[in-house]
């Protein structure tokens, strides 16, 4: 298959899909979901049984591809409010386009959670919002000294949803709270520290060291290594299906908010945001 918004080689048992919108920071758009979940499939079903992600340029991924959200925000600002509400003045209703692209991003995270075979995520630069969730979903998670990480999602009035249903598993919720309410980005030292990524690797050799540890992990049972898989998210996955129901929910409904448009406009402007006030 043919991309457009990134790249998959195979070289014998393992694969490496490489995320191809440089000038963009490699930002989430809807076009790179579908491709990125077609790229899985290809992985799933093809001869390879470990897969290394890793971005062009200098980011890795920058998170969903915020003009995109912005034209989404516009449309669900026209949508009507529901009444009596625990937010004063109603709860917007997310619109069936910020439903859709919520479930699409929903079913990306889960793809890549529930994958069968072992995931490694090769950080070779900015690793932000929905990025930092693509990175740390991953089985391992490889980062360059330089490499930042950080859901930023409330400095732009938007909100972490869907990437909290796996935080808290991966750092706990004190931690998860912490990032997730300050918006902070953090460095690899930190993000080694609290668990957040694997091991730290200088760039001239981040992609030899994936593929190093891909190949310890060929070393392994394949039907193991599978069933092992299998197993550590099939402990979850009744409490997972549960929240990302939620989270999905309200990842959509924020974006039909004043202080959504505000931060998209604000960020996209370069200016300080003028946030609503009750």
């Amino acid at each position: 298959m043919t991309y457009q918004t990134l790249s998959v080689a195979h070289a014998a048992d393992i694969a490496v899909l490489t995320f191809n919108r440089p000038e963009k920071r490699n930002a989430i758009s809807p076009e790179m979901i579908e491709e990125l979940l077609a790229a899985l499939d290809e992985i799933e079903h093809g001869p390879a049984r470990v897969a290394i992600l890793t971005g062009a340029g200098k980011a890795f991924c920058s998170g969903m591809d915020l003009e995109v959200l912005q034209t989404l925000a516009a449309e669900g600002s026209h949508h009507h409010l529901l009444k009596d509400g625990p937010l004063k003045g109603g709860i917007p209703r997310p619109s069936d386009a910020n439903l859709a692209d919520s479930r699409r991003m929903a079913h990306l995270f889960r793809r890549l959670y529930d994958f069968p075979k072992t995931l490694i995520a090769a950080v070779n630069g900015a690793a932000i919002a929905g990025g930092c969730g693509i990175a740390t979903l991953c089985d391992f998670t490889l980062a360059v000294p330089e490499a930042r990480f950080g859901y930023t999602e409330v400095r732009i009035g938007f909100i972490p949803a869907l990437v909290s249903v796996f935080l808290i598993r991966q750092i706990g919720e004190k931690r998860a709270r912490d990032l997730l309410l300050t918006g902070r980005v953090i460095d690899a030292a930190e993000a080694l520290r609290i668990g957040l990524i694997t091991e730290i690797v200088t760039a001239e050799l981040l992609l030899d060291r994936a593929r190093q540890l891909a190949s310890q992990l060929l070393e392994n049972s394949p039907t193991s290594l599978a069933y092992t898989r299998g197993l550590l998210t099939e402990f979850s996955k009744a409490e997972v299906d549960h929240q990302l129901a939620l989270a999905l929910e309200e990842n959509a409904r924020i974006r039909s908010t004043a202080d959504f448009r505000e931060g998209l406009a604000a960020f996209l402007e370069k200016r300080k945001p003028n946030w609503h006030r009750e």
